[in-house]
Parts: structure tokens; C-alpha cells; sequence
């Protein structure tokens, strides 16, 4: 199972990269656990500077605007 964490302050763009962390989670037949989070100082431990930011499995792929689909895909594949 995959840990991945979507990092921002619940703005709709952290709303939609959980649902497409979901999608390309169930198109991929990978199991993952999403959390969100949203506590600031959390967030900068990561290195996160602009929202939202996407971690799998410890470790930071994407910050700042949604990722593309297939980027998410390979992320979660691997």
C-alpha cells in the first residue's frame, strides 16, 4: 500500500489533487492511504512552498498546482 499525502490548506486545487491522487490510484489497481495535510508548519518540513504539494511515500514528487495526470500515474505505479 501506498502512503500519500496531499499537502495545502483544503483550497478546492488540494480538494482536486486528492480526488486525482484516488483516480490514478484505481486506474493503476494500486492501493493507497490519502491524508491531507494542512498544518502550515507541517508543510514546510516537507520543503513546500507553494500548494498543493503531493508526497509519496516520504517523499516529496510535485508542489504547486496540480500534476498532470500522467506524471500522478507514474508516481503511484512505482
Amino acid at each position: 500500500m501506498k502512503d500519500v499525502k496531499v499537502l495545502g490548506p483544503g483550497c478546492k486545487r488540494c480538494d482536486a489533487a486528492v480526488q486525482m491522487v484516488k483516480d490514478a490510484a484505481a486506474a493503476a489497481g494500486v492501493e493507497v492511504a490519502v491524508s491531507k495535510v494542512t498544518d502550515y508548519a507541517e508543510i514546510a518540513g516537507y520543503g513546500i512552498a507553494s500548494t498543493p504539494g503531493i508526497v509519496v511515500d516520504g517523499k516529496v514528487v510535485h508542489a504547486g498546482g496540480l500534476p498532470k495526470a500522467d506524471d500522478l500515474a507514474r508516481w503511484i505505479a512505482t
